[in-house]
């Protein structure tokens, strides 16, 4: 499946000057968004975004995380709609929970180091209700069902109703000859969104709810029969509304539940943790060229346990101001964040950012950003028994980059992008864990003094769409140099552990009378842990699918998709071995 590159257009006669995010405010930005149309997991969509660093502990019931540009996965923020996913227990969210089948768009904003993944909303044509209904299976005794309805209640007010299982059995062979166990899954998604319209705005509103129940092997040198069930709720909501030409107002709340209970042969463990959020901005545009914003936000955390028990307070306060000057925008903004932990500790930082956008012809723009990004340590870093660290340092960094980004039409059909980007991220005292040489299970966090992390994203693509045929070439390759740069470290000069320091994807597909063929070719290589160097790999997929159009308004899609296609064998994490050759099947109705 190949995920192009779509650049956001530069207006050419209205200021052009923010990008809203419901729960911070105005965000200052560098975006890639990308399709999700044929994406079924993270892996599939991190393995297409060369700066993405996934960390994976195999097959459809492994954990899964990603961090950006060399950053950690606690430092990369998770939205949804808009609405950021709080986990303070672990800093991120286990990406399995989400429903791929019901979003549209993932965008990677490089500036605030994010992943916003933003739910298709219903397009409707005579019927007022629509839908779709699916079956993916394959390898390893995968099945996964799914099925969405679309309801157009009013001329103004639209719902979906969404539902998707997976089932696998998980037991891929290992490299060495052996079976992975234990590591089946059994899960169950289901979500009901309504969009509404208001004279001058929208809002939109969510509730979602994940069980699954999944086995936890260990890694090869230390397997186990451990469990896991994790059950996730949440319901949100947010609205835009432009009173007047001079201010608009953006509202979004929260309420989460996120349980998880865990079996071992060394006690059995349970979580529960609750979120709840509560954000607002302002935003007041003086003219067509200069504008302000303020936003305020809190947020609760709660984690109860049978091993220790937190909760977090963080009230934010931002403000920015926005200008054009012929062929510049600017930004410039400030937040304050202040973090309480009950009856422990509390931090406050102060974080400016600027970003600068020259566009030099409606075709070519160069864009440059620099802020500052803190992040406290999460509860199970400092606090799990056995485990936490309660003498961490939070974490301090510096983001900057400057690209330039170029998008040329070659006819009325053929389109051509390039961009290159160059970054520059400083952290102070990063937060990170490893195994310890006693016992590989065992992971312990501690901070590394200094952490730079230095390279360059370039991307190229091609597409033609014309009436009968619609084709496309992607090729994506990041250089990070991410390494310890702490005065007198046993690793000084060394790269980080699992920062690939050379990703590279390359993709084509086709779409002609309803037939749609995708090749995509992944390669990572200059990848390091605690142990040393780690192998590179490599990994071919290929996915063909056919639609047809039957009665009225009922279709039939059918497709085949294969991932590593030839088989190359590689772990994301050392000792956990990634399962291989992977087929699957799919049909979908659409009516």
């Amino acid at each position: 499946m190949m995920m192009a590159l779509m650049p956001v257009a530069q207006a050419p006669d209205t200021l052009q000057g923010v990008t809203v995010v419901a729960d911070r405010g105005v965000v200052v930005s560098r975006t890639d968004t990308l399709s999700l149309e044929n994406v079924s997991s993270a892996d599939e969509l991190v393995y297409m975004v060369p700066s993405l660093g996934l960390s994976d502990y195999g097959g459809l019931s492994g954990l899964k995380s990603v961090s950006l540009r060399g950053l950690g996965s606690a430092h990369t923020a998770i939205y949804i709609d808009g609405v950021r996913v709080s986990n303070v227990q672990s800093g991120q969210p286990d990406l399995s929970f989400i429903d791929f089948s019901s979003l549209s768009t993932a965008v990677v904003d490089y500036a605030q180091n994010s992943i916003s993944f933003n739910t298709r909303k219903p397009v409707f044509t005579d019927n007022g209700i629509n839908g779709r209904a699916g079956l993916e299976a394959g390898s390893f005794g995968t099945w996964m069902p799914s099925a969405r309805l679309n309801f157009r209640l009013s001329d103004k007010v639209s719902a979906s109703a969404g539902l998707s299982a997976l089932w696998s059995r998980g037991d891929y062979p290992c490299p060495d000859g052996s079976t992975r166990t234990n590591n089946d899954i059994r899960q169950l998604k289901a979500g009901a969104d309504f969009w509404g319209a208001l004279s001058k705005g929208e809002w939109h509103a969510k509730a979602y709810v994940n069980d699954a129940a999944r086995g936890v092997p260990g890694s090869v040198t230390y397997p186990s029969d451990d469990r896991q069930k994790d059950r996730n709720a949440f319901l949100q909501g947010s609205l835009h509304n432009a009173f007047s030409r001079l201010y608009t107002l953006d509202l979004s709340a929260k309420a989460s539940m996120d349980e998880m209970y865990y079996q071992s042969a060394w006690g059995n463990n349970e979580y529960l943790q609750r979120s709840f959020q509560l954000n607002s901005t302002h935003i007041f545009r003086i003219s067509e060229k200069i504008g302000a914003s303020l936003s305020a936000g809190a947020d609760y955390d709660g984690l109860d346990s049978d091993t220790y028990t937190a909760s977090r307070t963080n009230i934010t306060g931002a403000a920015s101001a926005f200008f054009r000057l012929g062929m510049l925008d600017a930004n410039i903004g400030v937040q304050y964040d202040l973090w309480a932990d009950a009856g422990k500790s509390s931090r406050q930082a102060l974080s400016p950012s600027a970003n600068l956008t020259l566009s030099l012809t409606r075709e070519l723009s160069i864009n440059g950003f620099a802020r500052r990004a803190y992040r406290v340590p999460t509860f199970n870093e400092l606090y799990y028994v056995g485990y936490g660290n309660p003498e961490l340092k939070p974490e301090d960094a510096l983001l900057s980059g400057i690209g330039i980004e170029w998008n040329h039409g070659l006819g009325e059909a053929l389109r051509l992008s390039m961009s290159l980007d160059g970054f520059y991220n400083l952290l102070k005292d990063r937060i990170t864990s490893a195994p310890t040489e006693e016992d590989p299970n065992i992971w312990l966090p501690y901070n590394i003094g200094r952490m730079q992390a230095a390279g360059a994203d370039l991307g190229v693509s091609l597409r033609y769409g014309g009436p009968r045929w619609d084709w496309g070439f992607n090729l994506k390759y990041a250089f990070q140099d991410a390494t310890d740069r702490t005065p007198g470290s046993s690793s000084f000069g060394m790269q980080v552990p699992y920062i690939a320091r050379h990703s590279l994807s390359a993709g084509a597909d086709a779409l002609y009378r309803g037939w749609r063929l995708a090749l995509d070719w992944i390669l990572r290589s200059g990848r390091f842990d605690s142990y040393g160097q780690m192998p590179d790999w490599n990994s071919l997929n290929a996915a063909i699918e056919k639609e047809f159009s039957l009665s009225g308004s009922l279709g039939v899609k059918i497709g085949i998709k294969a991932t590593d296609l030839l088989d190359t064998r590689y772990e994301a994490v050392r000792y956990y071995p990634l399962p291989g050759r992977t087929v699957l099947c799919n049909i979908s109705i659409m009516f």
